[in-house]
């Protein structure tokens, strides 16, 4: 799933965000999450969490429901999510306004200074608009699918179940792989790892690896995926998913997988402690 922020005035975001929407409509499923007040009076309902389904689709919300927690649940049903108001999501984002253009007494304005200035994207802009009218949908879609897609085991299960060979598999089987605090217990506790891949050619081998792993017999799909940028202790950095006849190949694929990626693929991992940071391979 890709996963694209709109940033600017509420009026404007929601209609780059509608427009958007119609666009990658044509090529897959597509979300919507918007940011709505957080001073309504919700702490008196007895329930952490409150799903609604009508004739025209379902709801949910929650007292502690995270940026997160929502992604993780739309990954595997759809294929973009767009996000409107919330510029501290580390995502690629489109970025509509100009603070050198504010009338501040206008209400039409896109953004006023101070608000272009706090609502300064986090992530990757792929596009900057002085207005709403300026974004173009074709332009926003291209430049979105060339960024690193936003996965999950569970999306990956799900795609591999969508597989035509699905019918002949008798077993899946992942490996993933997380941040853990320490290997030791006298070392010092790990805080984050942060992880850089050389552009094209990672993708490349993954693919390449993917494609001889399914030439054996019995192997359906593999399909694998490893995160970029910085990742907290406990988060998951990696996974491998297989769809095989039976769990024999299943098992032995996906170690095999796993073992090939982190010997060939070009990815560079630093470590962040309590104490200090440093690049592994500088350190192997």
């Amino acid at each position: 799933m890709h996963v694209l922020s709109v940033v600017g005035s509420d009026a404007a975001a929601r209609g780059v965000a509608d427009r958007l929407a119609t666009r990658l409509g044509e090529a897959g499923r597509v979300a919507e999450i918007h940011r709505t007040g957080t001073d309504a009076e919700t702490h008196d309902e007895p329930a952490d969490a409150k799903y609604e389904l009508d004739s025209g689709g379902w709801s949910a919300t929650g007292h502690e429901r995270s940026l997160g927690a929502i992604l993780e649940d739309l990954a595997p049903r759809y294929d973009y999510a767009l996000l409107v108001g919330f510029p501290e999501a580390d995502v690629p984002q489109v970025a509509v306004g100009n603070p050198e253009a504010v009338d501040a007494e206008s209400p039409e304005s896109e953004l006023t200074e101070t608000e272009f200035e706090e609502s300064e994207p986090a992530g990757e802009v792929l596009v900057r608009a002085e207005s709403a009218a300026d974004v173009d949908p074709a332009e926003v879609r291209r430049l979105l699918e060339e960024t690193d897609p936003y996965e999950t085991l569970e999306s990956l299960v799900a795609e591999v179940k969508r597989s035509e060979d699905a019918p002949y598999s008798g077993a899946i089987a992942t490996f993933t792989g997380r941040v853990r605090a320490k290997e030791d217990a006298d070392d010092e506790p790990t805080e984050l790892l942060e992880f850089e891949k050389y552009e094209g050619v990672a993708e490349q081998r993954m693919a390449a690896i993917s494609a001889e792993l399914e030439e054996r017999e019995g192997v359906y799909e593999v399909v694998m995926h490893h995160r970029t940028g910085v990742i907290e202790y406990g988060e998951d950095i990696v996974f491998v998913v297989v769809l095989a006849g039976h769990r024999e190949e299943a098992f032995r694929t996906v170690e095999d997988g796993i073992n090939r990626l982190k010997d060939e693929v070009p990815i560079f991992k630093k470590e962040v402690t309590t104490d200090e940071q440093f690049w592994v391979h500088e350190r192997s």
